[in-house]
């Protein structure tokens, strides 16, 4: 039986996961050029994570409701949408708004997912491959038989990332702790330990000649090590500051000090290249051009999990109304892949 009722988490303010409160509201009515999409899975990403403490450096005013990607069938359409998208699963990346059971889009930000898929499984794959596919193939552009360097291999996104790196035929040095070294070896990378090992040292060690390009979600000193460890001609793509998660004061600081050091060795007459990513970026100015690059991107991104060149990794699934426990897992850094909130049976 259809669910007559919307029900949605709502972050708010800086709590712990236990004061997430749970919200019921009528199911809204699309508009011309949206869709009402009944949600099958969305995840917990380490934006959530951040916007929690109130450290994500562009979320919105308290409250609202977190949910930074979702999975799911659609519902009913506006006016204006083709009729044939009703009944079809799609995936949108939206910010905000996932933690819903039922979620308003415009049809133009849906992407189809292809049919064998499951929803958990693309739910995985849709902020974090997102995120990993354009970074690597739209920035750091390595060639073949290149040496990239992924801090956090065992995270969300370094997890298809240096999936997607090994089916383009690069090499992998990945960071994580010890624990997750055997399933990183299974992948084709080579780990290194961040917390017993001197990290620059061990990469140059591996990399005599520098490292083609480095993904960088730590920030802090980490970026300035990165920028270190490139080779002539590499890319440093620094896409976080997962560092100051637990800090207090500014949020927006530690990725200003980012931007200010990627500019000036932008300038240098070095040969290197530095940027800051984010999956957002050029969306307000250029509507049309992000939303065809989202789905050309995530469409490949599918179609490599298709032929087994990524995995879908899914560390747990819970119901939306046990969002605190799926936050408090998420947040313990014990478990491999995404956690994922799903409806309640």
């Amino acid at each position: 039986m259809e669910r007559k009722e919307l029900v949605e988490v709502v972050l708010p303010g800086t709590v712990e996961p236990e004061e997430l409160q749970l919200r019921h509201r009528d199911i809204p009515t699309p508009g011309a050029g949206q869709i009402v999409v009944r949600m099958e899975a969305t995840g917990v990403s380490f934006a959530e994570q951040q916007m929690r403490r109130g450290r994500y450096y562009d979320q919105p005013p308290f409250p609202f409701v977190p949910g930074y990607d979702l999975v799911g069938t659609v519902l009913t359409a506006g006016t204006g949408v083709a009729p044939g998208l009703v009944g079809k699963r799609v995936a949108a990346l939206v910010k905000v708004g996932g933690w819903a059971s039922h979620v308003v889009l415009d049809a133009a930000d849906a992407v189809e997912v292809p049919a064998g898929i499951g929803a958990a499984e693309a739910e995985t794959l849709v902020v974090n491959g997102i995120t990993a596919w354009q970074m690597l193939h739209r920035r750091a552009r390595v060639r073949g038989g290149g040496t990239i360097l992924v801090h956090g291999a065992n995270g969300g996104v370094g997890t298809v990332l240096v999936q997607l790196a090994r089916a383009a035929g690069l090499k992998v040095i990945g960071t994580a702790s010890a624990r997750h070294h055997e399933a990183l070896r299974d992948l084709g990378v080579t780990p290194v330990d961040y917390r017993t090992e001197n990290v620059p040292a061990r990469v140059r060690e591996l990399a005599p000649g520098g490292v083609d390009a480095v993904f960088d979600h730590l920030g802090g000193r980490s970026v300035i090590d990165s920028w270190r460890l490139l080779a002539p001609g590499g890319t440093l793509v620094s896409y976080g500051s997962a560092t100051t998660r637990d800090d207090t004061g500014s949020k927006q600081w530690p990725v200003l000090k980012i931007l200010g050091r990627v500019w000036w060795w932008n300038a240098l007459p070095n040969g290197r290249h530095a940027y800051f990513f984010n999956v957002w970026a050029g969306r307000a100015l250029h509507k049309d051009r992000f939303r065809a690059r989202l789905r050309s991107d995530l469409t490949q991104v599918f179609h490599a999990l298709e032929r087994g060149e990524v995995t879908a990794r899914i560390a747990a699934r819970l119901p939306l109304t046990e969002v605190a426990e799926a936050m408090r897992l998420a947040e313990s850094g014990a478990v491999a892949g995404k956690v994922v909130l799903v409806p309640e049976a």
